[in-house]
Protein backbone atom coordinates (compact mmCIF):
# COMPACT_ATOMS: atom_id res chain seq x y z
CA UNK A 1 0.00 0.00 0.00
CA UNK A 2 1.41 3.34 -0.72
CA UNK A 3 0.24 5.94 1.11
CA UNK A 4 0.42 9.55 -0.77
CA UNK A 5 -0.16 13.24 0.06
CA UNK A 6 -3.44 14.14 0.80
CA UNK A 7 -4.47 10.60 2.36
CA UNK A 8 -6.29 10.23 5.04
CA UNK A 9 -3.56 9.09 7.56
CA UNK A 10 -4.22 5.14 7.93
CA UNK A 11 -5.57 4.94 11.68
CA UNK A 12 -4.01 2.11 13.86
CA UNK A 13 -3.96 0.69 17.60
CA UNK A 14 -0.26 -0.75 18.50
CA UNK A 15 2.07 -1.39 21.80
CA UNK A 16 4.40 1.30 22.25
CA UNK A 17 6.32 2.27 25.24
CA UNK A 18 3.79 4.34 26.83
CA UNK A 19 1.23 1.76 26.28
CA UNK A 20 -0.99 1.28 23.16
CA UNK A 21 -1.55 3.86 21.07
CA UNK A 22 -4.77 4.61 18.74
CA UNK A 23 -3.20 6.78 15.88
CA UNK A 24 -5.91 8.86 15.33
CA UNK A 25 -7.47 9.47 18.97
CA UNK A 26 -3.87 9.55 19.83
CA UNK A 27 -3.28 12.69 17.60
CA UNK A 28 -6.41 14.73 19.03
CA UNK A 29 -6.32 18.07 17.15
CA UNK A 30 -2.69 17.93 16.78
CA UNK A 31 -0.33 18.00 14.05
CA UNK A 32 1.66 14.49 13.84
CA UNK A 33 5.13 12.70 12.77
CA UNK A 34 4.98 9.21 12.59
CA UNK A 35 8.90 8.12 11.61
CA UNK A 36 10.37 3.92 11.02
CA UNK A 37 13.43 2.90 12.06
CA UNK A 38 14.55 -0.18 10.89
CA UNK A 39 15.98 -2.33 13.77
CA UNK A 40 16.00 -2.09 17.69
CA UNK A 41 20.15 -1.76 18.67
CA UNK A 42 20.73 -0.44 15.87
CA UNK A 43 23.64 2.73 15.99
CA UNK A 44 21.59 5.46 12.88
CA UNK A 45 18.49 4.80 15.19
CA UNK A 46 19.96 5.34 18.71
CA UNK A 47 21.14 8.62 17.41
CA UNK A 48 17.96 9.87 16.01
CA UNK A 49 15.73 8.51 19.11
CA UNK A 50 18.30 10.71 20.66
CA UNK A 51 17.99 14.29 18.69
CA UNK A 52 14.47 13.49 18.81
CA UNK A 53 13.82 13.74 22.55
CA UNK A 54 16.14 17.03 22.74
CA UNK A 55 13.88 18.29 20.20
CA UNK A 56 10.74 17.49 21.39
CA UNK A 57 10.35 21.01 22.98
CA UNK A 58 11.07 22.05 19.18
CA UNK A 59 8.12 20.18 18.40
CA UNK A 60 5.29 20.90 21.47
CA UNK A 61 5.80 24.63 20.39
CA UNK A 62 4.47 23.91 17.15
CA UNK A 63 1.65 21.39 18.25
CA UNK A 64 3.49 18.37 16.95
CA UNK A 65 3.06 14.71 18.76
CA UNK A 66 5.92 12.93 17.63
CA UNK A 67 5.73 8.84 17.33
CA UNK A 68 8.32 6.16 16.66
CA UNK A 69 8.55 2.82 15.31
CA UNK A 70 10.66 0.06 15.21
CA UNK A 71 9.43 -4.06 14.23
CA UNK A 72 10.37 -5.22 17.28
CA UNK A 73 8.63 -6.86 20.44
CA UNK A 74 8.33 -4.42 23.35
CA UNK A 75 10.51 -5.61 25.47
CA UNK A 76 13.71 -5.40 23.35
CA UNK A 77 11.74 -1.67 23.24
CA UNK A 78 12.28 -1.38 27.05
CA UNK A 79 15.96 -2.48 27.41
CA UNK A 80 16.97 -0.07 24.04
CA UNK A 81 15.31 2.95 25.72
CA UNK A 82 18.06 1.92 28.40
CA UNK A 83 20.87 2.37 26.15
CA UNK A 84 19.38 5.70 24.37
CA UNK A 85 19.67 7.52 27.52
CA UNK A 86 23.15 6.04 27.82
CA UNK A 87 24.49 6.78 25.10
CA UNK A 88 22.55 9.96 23.78
CA UNK A 89 22.45 11.57 27.03
CA UNK A 90 18.41 12.18 27.06
CA UNK A 91 15.67 10.12 28.06
CA UNK A 92 13.18 8.92 25.49
CA UNK A 93 10.16 11.21 25.99
CA UNK A 94 7.58 10.10 23.06
CA UNK A 95 6.18 6.86 22.11
CA UNK A 96 7.99 3.81 20.25
CA UNK A 97 5.83 1.70 18.58
CA UNK A 98 6.71 -1.86 18.70
CA UNK A 99 5.32 -3.33 15.34
CA UNK A 100 6.41 -6.52 15.64
CA UNK A 101 3.80 -8.27 13.59
CA UNK A 102 4.63 -5.06 10.82
CA UNK A 103 1.17 -4.46 10.64
CA UNK A 104 1.86 -0.64 10.69
CA UNK A 105 4.39 -1.00 8.18
CA UNK A 106 2.80 -2.90 6.21
CA UNK A 107 -0.46 0.08 6.36
CA UNK A 108 1.88 2.81 5.79
CA UNK A 109 4.18 0.80 3.02
CA UNK A 110 7.01 1.31 5.10
CA UNK A 111 8.81 -1.70 3.89
CA UNK A 112 10.68 -1.63 0.96
CA UNK A 113 11.50 -5.14 -0.37
CA UNK A 114 14.29 -4.55 -2.75
CA UNK A 115 15.92 -2.68 -0.05
CA UNK A 116 15.41 -5.12 2.41
CA UNK A 117 12.20 -7.33 2.92
CA UNK A 118 11.97 -7.85 6.35
CA UNK A 119 12.98 -4.48 8.10
CA UNK A 120 11.58 -1.14 7.59
CA UNK A 121 13.25 2.04 5.53
CA UNK A 122 13.40 5.41 7.33
CA UNK A 123 10.15 6.69 6.56
CA UNK A 124 8.51 10.09 8.03
CA UNK A 125 4.81 11.06 7.26
CA UNK A 126 3.80 14.10 8.64
CA UNK A 127 0.20 14.00 9.28
CA UNK A 128 -2.08 17.37 9.74
CA UNK A 129 -5.10 17.95 12.60
CA UNK A 130 -7.27 16.84 9.48
CA UNK A 131 -5.34 14.03 10.02
CA UNK A 132 -4.68 13.87 6.22
CA UNK A 133 -0.55 13.06 4.94
CA UNK A 134 0.95 16.21 4.30
CA UNK A 135 4.41 15.31 4.26
CA UNK A 136 6.41 11.94 3.24
CA UNK A 137 10.11 11.14 3.32
CA UNK A 138 12.25 7.65 2.55
CA UNK A 139 15.92 7.27 3.76
CA UNK A 140 17.51 4.17 3.11
CA UNK A 141 18.78 2.82 6.38
CA UNK A 142 21.99 3.67 6.29
CA UNK A 143 21.49 7.45 6.22
CA UNK A 144 19.97 9.28 9.80
CA UNK A 145 18.25 12.27 8.91
CA UNK A 146 18.05 15.67 9.87
CA UNK A 147 14.92 16.15 12.39
CA UNK A 148 16.31 20.35 12.29
CA UNK A 149 15.01 20.39 8.02
CA UNK A 150 11.96 18.14 9.34
CA UNK A 151 10.95 20.91 11.72
CA UNK A 152 11.33 23.69 8.82
CA UNK A 153 9.20 21.72 7.03
CA UNK A 154 6.79 21.60 9.80
CA UNK A 155 7.32 25.21 9.71
CA UNK A 156 6.35 26.26 6.33
CA UNK A 157 3.59 23.28 6.16
CA UNK A 158 1.70 25.27 8.98
CA UNK A 159 2.46 28.57 7.46
CA UNK A 160 1.07 27.75 3.78
CA UNK A 161 -2.25 26.00 5.64
CA UNK A 162 -3.12 29.37 6.95
CA UNK A 163 -2.01 32.05 4.14
CA UNK A 164 -1.76 32.27 0.50
CA UNK A 165 1.76 31.49 0.46
CA UNK A 166 4.49 29.32 0.02
CA UNK A 167 8.50 29.04 1.00
CA UNK A 168 11.07 29.47 -1.22
CA UNK A 169 14.14 27.49 -1.63
CA UNK A 170 16.08 27.22 1.86
CA UNK A 171 13.48 29.50 3.24
CA UNK A 172 13.50 29.31 7.24
CA UNK A 173 10.58 30.44 9.82
CA UNK A 174 11.44 34.30 10.38
CA UNK A 175 12.14 34.82 5.80
CA UNK A 176 10.11 36.47 3.05
CA UNK A 177 7.48 34.16 1.53
CA UNK A 178 6.15 34.21 -2.07
CA UNK A 179 2.44 34.67 -2.68
CA UNK A 180 1.20 32.04 -4.36
CA UNK A 181 0.02 32.84 -8.17
CA UNK A 182 -3.43 32.30 -7.42
CA UNK A 183 -3.73 35.61 -5.73
CA UNK A 184 -4.04 38.47 -7.79
CA UNK A 185 -2.55 41.38 -7.67
CA UNK A 186 -5.59 43.39 -6.17
CA UNK A 187 -6.19 40.69 -3.75
CA UNK A 188 -2.83 40.53 -2.66
CA UNK A 189 -2.68 44.61 -1.86
CA UNK A 190 -5.09 43.72 1.03
CA UNK A 191 -4.50 40.26 2.29
CA UNK A 192 -0.59 41.61 2.81
CA UNK A 193 -0.99 44.83 4.37
CA UNK A 194 2.83 44.71 5.11
CA UNK A 195 3.49 44.81 1.59
CA UNK A 196 4.83 43.21 -1.18
CA UNK A 197 8.05 42.92 -3.51
CA UNK A 198 7.26 42.09 -7.23
CA UNK A 199 10.10 40.61 -9.03
CA UNK A 200 7.93 38.95 -11.68
CA UNK A 201 4.19 38.81 -12.28
CA UNK A 202 4.15 35.36 -10.72
CA UNK A 203 6.94 35.92 -8.29
CA UNK A 204 6.35 38.29 -5.71
CA UNK A 205 8.09 38.20 -2.25
CA UNK A 206 6.06 39.60 1.27
CA UNK A 207 7.12 39.36 4.64
CA UNK A 208 6.22 36.52 6.67
CA UNK A 209 2.79 36.95 7.16
CA UNK A 210 2.61 35.69 11.17
CA UNK A 211 5.61 36.49 12.25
Amino acid sequence: MSVQLGDIAPDFTQESTDGPIRFHEFLGDSWGVLFSHPKDYTPVCTTELGEVARLKGEFDKRNVKVVGLSVDPLADHKGWVKDIEETQGVALNFPLLADADRSVSSLYGMIHPNADDTFTVRSVFVVGPDKRVKLTLTYPASTGRDFNELLRVIDSLQLTAKYKVATPVNWRNGQDCIIVPAVKDEEADKAFPKGYRKVKPYLRYTPQPNH
